[in-house]
């Protein structure tokens, strides 16, 4: 019976985190947020509900400074007060936020949002296993060793969902006629915008693509598709 709880264990672990980080995100979500409602971005949400024939795209503003965009487990879109300001600063234009917006609305109807949760979970079970394992075998480096595998998978899976994600929002953004000109010119100024410094952290340790790579894929979508 004890030799199975090394395998049972994280298993019950991941589960319970998996609720508790549920729980937990829509708890902070429900607090720190607010309909969008901005008369200047309701063109340009509205080309992007026709498209999809809906009768609206229905956007929160999640209260932090961060320029960023999410996609919930539950289905909602959010961008945050950070980016909100950047447009009404004229930093960004409505057309860049619809980008956003497109984007992260990519990730809702691919299945990503609840799909990383579940992910999150299954590596931190797997992650708890390796580290027991590994550290049996490799005192000290065996667990270390096991994080850092973990930590290379997730960034992969994450760079696969947001090509994918992107991809999705340059078809939307076509169609809605748009266009993936304010995609591709958003990626061009984000890093600014942001004070990021991803270009000094090797590609293969990013959780998301470099700015660069992921505007050659667009070009070359927009090329498919046009």
């Amino acid at each position: 019976m004890m030799r199975y709880l090394i395998f049972v264990l994280p298993i019950l672990y991941a589960l319970a985190m998996w609720h508790f980080s549920s729980w937990r995100l829509r708890r902070e979500l429900d607090a720190k947020s607010t309909e969008l409602a901005d008369p200047a971005l309701k063109p340009v949400t509205d080309k992007l509900a026709k498209a999809l024939d809906i009768p609206r795209v229905r956007v929160f503003v999640y209260e932090i400074p961060q320029i960023n965009g999410l996609a919930a487990p539950d289905g909602r879109i959010f961008i945050t007060r950070g980016f909100l300001q950047k447009f009404r600063s004229g930093e960004v234009s409505g057309e860049e936020i619809a980008s956003v917006i497109a984007h992260e609305m990519g990730h809702v109807a691919l299945g990503h949002s609840r799909r990383r949760m579940i992910d999150f979970s299954g590596q931190n079970a797997l992650r708890m296993l390796l580290m027991g394992i590994l550290g049996r075998f490799i005192p000290v480096i065996g667990p270390w060793l096991a994080n850092t595998l973990l930590s290379l998978l997730a960034a992969k899976l994450s760079r696969r969902d947001e090509y994918e994600a992107d991809a999705y929002a340059t078809a939307l953004l076509l169609k809605a006629g748009i266009g993936a000109d304010p995609q591709i010119s958003l990626f061009q100024k984000l890093e600014r915008l942001s004070g990021g410094n991803a270009n000094q952290i090797p590609a293969w340790l990013l959780s998301h693509p470099k700015a660069d790579e992921r505007i050659a894929a667009i070009r070359d979508n927009t090329a498919k598709w046009t």
